[in-house]
């Protein structure tokens, strides 16, 4: 599950039923985010008859185009709605937008655009402003660029939810069991990258960055621990990496670890989380390295700068400059009293990302939609 499916998923088990009544339509219902719902004896309504408009660079079987889209599965949506006859339909992703905007409207109903992909992305800027009764968006960063028309009455930023466990991963034993899997000494410097492996999260920068770091402490064993999978088969970025980390003469310091369930463990072992990022709207991994003890150098771009304060609960770096990595991690491993400093003010930040947060915010959204439609 990605991080619109655990942030809806928080929602759905959070809102106040004697306020709100929440209906989950899924277009599929087998997979994690279904079974996730089962767990916790939540009801879903599968769409089976509604093949979801798809880009046909990405287009799966079960997919449809516009011909399709408009003849078939916006009728379908458009029926659904007027059955269920829901207040507020609220979308949670780039696709879920594309599909139920247009058939939410022409039923009459009111539409929450909930956005957290790239500020510049056609959907936001042109059927966003022309569709949506208000657009959520989880950072300022993520606002719309160039909207179709002004959008500040109906905008509003609403950070990602979190559930901090109260239980957190001894770092020292969480590090030693890495180095045994790896069969690498213990006091080894590990770096952390945490995502799929995507052109916008940049593995390849992450690699150069590692290699940047290593150069400049030649008397510690520096390694760069790749956690994710590729998300797009065809862009071969685990080959890619791999072969770069080899050019660089670097190959036997760079790990490909999959994808790893639960990663906790995972993510307090290592030394430093590296966010290599370009456009990120906000990460989930940055604020979760934060709450497991794991101190954060990213780049300053993106909704990056909306949760790091330089210097203060992390660090803040050249986006362009692998080697600007170096000065940050190398002050973290050398200086324990930074390290602990960084890691403490981290933790003073993670309230304003808890789920009660969110809840009330998302709550409030609703009601304001409803006050204005009289009901």
């Amino acid at each position: 599950m990605g991080g619109s499916h655990i942030s809806a998923l928080g929602l759905i088990c959070g809102l106040d039923r004697d306020r709100f009544e929440p209906v989950v339509l899924l277009h599929d219902g087998t997979g994690p985010f279904a079974e996730a719902l089962g767990e916790r004896g939540l009801d879903f309504e599968r769409l089976g008859d509604a093949s979801v408009l798809g880009a046909s660079a990405r287009r799966s079987s079960s997919d449809t185009g516009l011909s399709g889209y408009f003849l078939r599965t916006l009728p379908a949506l458009r029926r659904k709605i007027l059955q269920i006859e829901p207040r507020i339909v609220h979308t949670n992703d780039g696709r879920m937008h594309a599909n139920w905007a247009l058939p939410t409207k022409l039923s009459g109903r009111m539409l929450v655009w909930h956005h957290r992909q790239d500020p510049q992305a056609f959907g936001i800027n042109k059927i966003a402003p022309l569709l949506a009764d208000h657009i959520i968006s989880v950072s300022h960063f993520a606002k719309p660029t160039r909207p179709l028309r002004g959008i500040d009455r109906k905008f509003s930023v609403v950070r990602s939810p979190f559930v901090f466990s109260p239980e957190v991963p001894d770092k020292v034993a969480a590090h030693r069991a890495i180095c045994d899997e790896l069969g690498l000494p213990h006091d080894a410097a590990l770096l952390g990258y945490f995502g799929n492996l995507t052109e916008r999260k940049r593995p390849l920068h992450f690699v150069r960055a590692v290699a940047a770091v290593q150069a400049a402490l030649p008397d510690t064993a520096v390694h760069g621990l790749i956690f994710g999978n590729v998300a797009q088969p065809g862009s071969r970025l685990d080959e890619r990496t791999t072969d770069l980390a080899n050019e660089l003469g670097i190959g036997a310091a760079i790990h490909l670890m999959g994808f790893r369930v639960p990663i906790e463990a995972y993510m307090a072992g290592v030394d430093v989380k590296l966010v290599t990022a370009l456009n990120e709207p906000f990460g989930r991994t940055l604020i979760e390295a934060m709450h497991l003890g794991t101190p954060v150098v990213a780049t300053d771009h993106g909704g990056n700068r909306e949760a790091i304060k330089d210097g203060v609960n992390g660090f803040l770096v050249d986006p362009e400059a692998p080697e600007a990595f170096v000065g940050p991690v190398a002050n973290l491993l050398r200086n324990p009293d930074l390290y602990r400093r960084i890691v403490l003010a981290a933790r003073e930040e993670l309230p304003a990302y808890g789920e009660d947060r969110h809840l009330s915010q998302i709550s409030a959204i609703y009601e304001g939609l409803l006050g204005e439609q009289g009901t």
